[in-house]
């Protein structure tokens, strides 16, 4: 389901949220999410980039070799993951970029990554083309992404919570990615579960 409302209202709602943003995410790092992070980490490679760094999570673990650029469109998150990369020392390109608009060369990247992004792109096909075209000819695309259960309950649920979590913070808790990634014209992936049938990390072979 892809979000209705203008991306400007979205953007706002992160510059809004951003002073306190890791105080929502605390609890999922505190479960098992720094595992994960770090679990995305070691299929990164070469030139990277990181689509949606939000406040900077995983700034603290990236790989030390490689060269990274990190994008989101959000300038009040990106001006706390500067912060923290300053903080820890490592040397990162922040751009103020739209994934569903990148200024970047076609095949310019490695590697692509996300955590917990395409809940929030407006037009998640339209975005997952995007990081398609700047990642090379068999390059990678690595995504830990929460997705709308297929649970008989719990499916419904959170379609039924879905307008709360959008308005509060941007966040759609009911994105179908994997088939988005099937409608974006990706053929060759793996998909392996996280956490339940929510939670999911996914890897994409970039063939053109």
């Amino acid at each position: 389901m892809m979000e209705k409302e203008p991306k400007n209202k979205i953007q706002k709602r992160y510059d809004r949220i951003a002073p306190i943003y890791d105080l929502f995410a605390n609890p999922m790092e505190a479960m098992a999410l720094k595992k994960w992070r770090l679990e995305v980490m070691q299929e990164l490679g070469g030139k990277v980039l990181e689509v949606g760094v939000g406040t900077g999570k995983n700034i603290e673990y990236y790989p030390t070799e490689i060269d990274i650029t990190a994008i989101d469109f959000s300038e009040m998150m990106l001006d706390r993951a500067r912060n923290r990369a300053e903080k820890l020392g490592r040397e990162v390109e922040f751009i103020n970029m739209d994934v569903e608009d990148m200024d970047f060369l076609d095949n310019t990247f490695d590697t692509v990554f996300t955590t917990c992004v395409f809940c929030s792109v407006p037009n998640p096909i339209k975005g997952l083309r995007e990081i398609g075209r700047v990642c090379k000819p068999d390059g990678k695309i690595v995504m830990i992404e929460h997705v709308r259960s297929e649970q008989k309950f719990l499916g419904p649920i959170m379609d039924l919570l879905n307008p709360l979590t959008v308005n509060i913070y941007g966040a759609n808790i009911n994105r179908r990615t994997v088939e988005n990634i099937h409608e974006a014209g990706y053929t060759d992936f793996e998909v392996s579960n996280l956490s339940g049938d929510i939670l999911k990390k996914i890897i994409i072979y970039n063939k053109k």
